[in-house]
């Protein structure tokens, strides 16, 4: 059964948020969808791209997601999907990119410097 599914036409994007890291691949035509190998119902969240270019219930996405918690893969799947679609059909990416889908967001968790507790909360005062 695996190899039939290697042998499928899909279209791939990655999708990246915070340090979580999604490869996706999207097959036309209805079929279940999968993140890490388990079946899964998508959330409307991570279909928006779907809905925007009016293809919801035609693709299904397989999703490998590694890294970050569980609202950053989300986000990661979506942009991954996003860049799939304007793969599938290029004329997708003016209104993907007018939602905001295909830019990705550059926030990162800031380093701990030295001396401080956190990355910049500094060590309770005391004046003796």
């Amino acid at each position: 059964m695996a190899e039939t599914a290697k042998k499928e036409k899909y279209y791939f994007g990655t999708g990246r948020r915070k340090s979580a890291v999604a490869r996706v691949r999207i097959f036309e035509g209805k079929k279940e969808s999968s993140i890490n190998d388990k079946t899964t119902d998508l959330s409307e969240e991570i279909i928006l791209p779907f809905e925007i270019v009016g293809k919801k219930g035609s693709f299904a996405v397989s999703a490998k997601v590694v890294g970050g918690g569980f609202q950053s893969q989300k986000e990661a799947i979506r942009h991954g999907i996003s860049r799939a679609l304007v793969e599938y059909n290029s004329e997708f990416r003016t209104s993907l990119k007018k939602a905001g889908l295909l830019s990705r967001d550059p926030r990162e968790k800031e380093r701990k410097k030295p001396g401080l507790k956190g990355a910049r909360r500094a060590p309770q005062w005391s004046k003796r």
